[in-house]
């Protein structure tokens, strides 16, 4: 989607996408993989999620990119952080408080250099957001400015031609195309949407574990 879709939900508040309590199945498998409190953790297309609140209450460092500046401020305000606020350039704003550093940017203009050391991606809120012609591009960006970080991807499943995104359907194959390169691609659990996707469609929720090929990321 363009920018200014995603900019003009925040200055409406049209955010139904904003869940008022952690993901369930984050807090339910999140835990598993091992993580040692003080890994730093990168969450793409953050907005202002109670995730990052549970994360960073677990002793986690999260690190951050949203594009909407408002979302990032409403975080910060609803953890009761008053950040430090730096211009790194016409197009990346950094927020940081105590275990916590958020990009206001387009996910695309973040650098390697700029992010620093990942230990973990959580991706709940990007893939999902992004049009076709955005993920590739998306998942090898992702990707290689991590280092190829292992995933915790959560996405959704259901008849894209019945009902246009975001969040957009990525099915199984989807996630082969975009990452079989670099990760191997593990199915943690697939539960049925509730009331649907946006209330409408009968879909799923599927969680997933990417670990890297590290063997074949250093060739």
């Amino acid at each position: 989607m363009h920018e200014e879709f995603w900019l003009t939900k925040w200055r409406q508040n049209e955010i139904g996408f904003h869940t008022p309590h952690p993901h369930s199945g984050f807090v339910q498998y999140f835990p598993a993989l091992g993580l040692p409190k003080g890994s730093r953790i990168f969450v793409p297309l953050c907005g202002k999620t109670l995730d990052i609140h549970w994360l960073i209450k677990k002793g986690y460092t999260v690190v951050g990119v949203e594009l909407s500046r408002l979302a990032v401020e409403q975080l910060f305000m609803e953890l009761g952080i008053a950040p430090d606020i730096c211009t790194l350039s016409a197009e990346v704003t950094v927020f940081e408080g105590h275990n916590i550093k958020i990009f206001v940017a387009n996910i695309f203009a973040l650098t390697a250099s700029m992010l620093g050391p990942v230990d973990m991606i959580y991706d709940r809120a990007a893939l999902v957001a992004l049009p076709e012609g955005s993920r590739i591009i998306y998942a090898q960006h992702i990707s290689e400015m991590t280092c190829y970080a292992n995933q915790f991807l959560i996405c959704v499943e259901y008849d894209q031609a019945r009902l246009s995104g975001p969040p957009f359907a990525i099915m199984a194959q989807d996630l082969e195309r975009y990452y079989a390169q670099f990760y191997t691609i593990t199915s943690i659990d697939r539960q049925p949407v509730a009331r649907g996707i946006k209330g409408k469609e009968p879909g799923y929720e599927h969680i997933w574990f990417l670990p890297a090929l590290r063997a074949e990321n250093s060739k």
